[in-house]
């Protein structure tokens, strides 16, 4: 009897279906513990991958099978992505009478992000290819792997301080936002999205309707601009 109920666990642990099911529940349990208690170092993000690697730690499952079993995932966050579209659409009007903030805390916001992770970096000696890696942190994992490969640095490297970024940003971001007086909803948005990319779209689409639209139309810019004219400034700088 002992056998049959191990080997049956086992056949659900090795289930094709097994790590979707880990990944959403997780998400959903650490989820649903943010918005009852709205602890802001109960970010959804950063605890629900802490609670999935001790879920697959503890049975015994290893990345290369995990990775395996939620490529749809993957393969759904294209759409998921384009999805940001409604909301920006929705408040199309308002981001046309903001044209010109919006680029001005763009470039700023942009260059500033970059050129003080780089002037950082410097100061303390760090090694030219983990600053290449480092440089378009502020963008989504898909531009920043690609840009990082770019200009010398580290692919999978570039994705962990992407995932870094994004957690930080979405913890103290609104915090720190409230600490020096920034209530404008495209405002927010627009240093949420500009930092802490995805992970601070959702956090800004949690706010309002609007400040997902900005978070989401600054993430977008933050990441063609980063693609297009960060391996242009290094080339440049050679």
């Amino acid at each position: 009897m002992t056998l049959d109920w191990q080997g049956a666990a086992q056949s659900v642990i090795h289930h094709p279906l097994f790590g979707i099911g880990i990944t959403l529940g997780a998400y959903q349990v650490v989820l649903a513990g943010y918005e009852k208690t709205r602890w802001t170092f109960l970010q959804p993000v950063l605890l629900s991958m802490l609670l999935l690697i001790g879920v697959l730690t503890f049975c015994g499952i290893s990345y290369d099978e995990y990775r395996q079993s939620t490529q749809i995932l993957g393969t759904l966050l294209g759409p998921a992505t384009v999805a940001l579209a409604v909301p920006l659409f929705l408040n199309l009007r308002r981001i046309r009478q903001l044209f010109w903030p919006v680029l001005t805390t763009l470039v700023v916001g942009g260059v500033f992000a970059t050129g003080l992770c780089l002037a950082l970096g410097t100061w303390f000696g760090t090694d030219h290819m983990i600053l290449m890696t480092m440089a378009p942190k502020s963008v989504t994992s898909p531009i920043a792997m690609l840009v990082a490969q770019q200009i010398g640095g580290v692919a999978a490297l570039a994705a962990v301080f992407v995932l870094i970024t994004g957690v930080i940003g979405g913890i103290f971001g609104p915090a720190l936002l409230n600490r020096v007086g920034v209530r404008h909803a495209a405002a927010r948005g627009m240093a949420l999205g500009l930092t802490a990319h995805a992970v601070g779209t959702s956090v800004a689409l949690q706010e309002s309707e609007e400040t997902g639209a900005f978070a989401a139309l600054a993430m977008s810019l933050m990441g063609v601009g980063t693609a297009v004219f960060l391996p242009l400034a290094v080339s440049l700088s050679v």
